[in-house]
């Protein structure tokens, strides 16, 4: 299965330009532990993890390199934090584009290694991800390459590649399906927050076409040290800021708007608020859906379930409530994280004997 399901809600692109590596149709899952434990009845996860190269952005991918074989382009030009990057990467290879991406400085090295493995040329830029000017040099940059008739930049945004982004819509027709109508409220890590605005302008079509009656809340997950919609969204005001990122949690790590202020007014319209979260928690939260849950997921995945458990402990979610919270990326995308969850130290080697006491 692939998100090419879904054709008839995707840009015109004929089927010989379609590339695909199986993205979309990711399980949805019911918590066992985290959900029962906060008291909430119904909190689902919905495994985006496990997509092809490990995160949601293959949606992205899949839809935008295929409207570049469509359209003759052979250089792919693109900005990443990683998981961007590795969908990207992944698709153009299969697609036999070039791929050339920016990165964020501190990209974790497996995600750069994933990316060398697919053939992408790889750019690791100082400051970029973390200081707004040298991030808009970046965006600039690679806005003038990318206007060659060869190239094409492709950016994980509405703001720059609005072709790419309806292919995440596609997360919205599946959670329609897979919870029949029923989801209450949708959590979203957000950096860049095109993912936020995809998801909600997905349930919009819904609505739009009679096949659903309303859309479910869609709530915004940012870190606290990358703020810059979340509590603008919170608070009621229209615009969000950029900021100095100071977060620790790769992927979420965009100090630009971006989509920010498209991501406040989509996500708004449908009753969504803000949701800001601590480094700390989202690491404690990604050990526990590993143990607890059998879901591993790096720590930018983990942050739409910290939101949920911050909004049980506000009185924000009805006991009843159908929860659905994205996890966005795999736990092999970040091997500090994981580390952080299970220590450094090599794994001894025993004696059978050992072995067979400890049992």
């Amino acid at each position: 299965m692939s998100l090419w399901k879904w054709v008839d809600a995707l840009p015109p692109i004929p089927e010989s330009a379609r590339v695909t590596l199986g993205e979309g149709g990711t399980p949805l899952i019911r918590s066992r532990s985290i959900g029962p434990r906060a008291g909430l009845n119904n909190l689902f996860f919905k495994l985006e993890n496990l997509c092809p190269t490990g995160s949601y952005k293959d949606r992205f991918a899949a839809v935008a390199v295929s409207d570049m074989v469509a359209r003759g382009k052979k250089r792919c030009l693109a900005t990443s934090s990683g998981n961007t990057g590795a969908a990207l990467a992944a698709y153009t290879a299969a697609a036999g584009i070039a791929c050339h991406v920016a990165l964020v400085e501190t990209a974790p090295l497996e995600k750069c290694r994933q990316l060398l493995a697919y053939g992408a040329r790889l750019h690791r830029i100082r400051g970029f991800g973390f200081r707004p000017e040298v991030t808009r040099q970046v965006f600039s940059a690679l806005q003038q390459h990318g206007a060659a008739a060869d190239a094409a930049m492709q950016i994980s945004a509405f703001k720059y590649s609005p072709i790419g982004m309806t292919g995440v819509q596609t997360l919205s027709f599946e959670l329609h399906e897979q919870l029949d109508s029923r989801v209450d409220h949708i959590f979203c890590p957000a950096g860049g927050c095109g993912a936020a605005v995809a998801v909600a302008r997905g349930f919009r079509q819904l609505v739009e076409r009679g096949a659903l009656g309303r859309s479910p809340r869609v709530e915004i997950v940012q870190p606290r040290g990358n703020d810059t919609i979340a509590t603008a969204l919170r608070t009621g005001l229209s615009e969000g800021c950029e900021v100095a990122c100071e977060t620790k949690i790769s992927g979420l790590q965009v100090p630009n708007l971006i989509d920010g202020n498209l991501a406040i007014a989509e996500c708004g319209a449908t009753g969504g608020t803000g949701h800001v979260v601590d480094d700390a928690d989202v690491w404690t939260t990604q050990s526990r859906l590993a143990r607890e849950e059998g879901v591993f997921c790096e720590p930018a995945g983990a942050a739409a379930t910290t939101a949920v458990l911050n909004a049980v402990a506000e009185g924000r979610l009805r006991p009843d409530a159908m929860i659905v919270a994205l996890i966005t990326g795999s736990g092999f995308k970040d091997a500090p994280s994981v580390e952080r969850m299970t220590g450094s130290l090599p794994i001894p080697v025993v004696d059978f004997e050992e072995f067979e006491r400890a049992l």
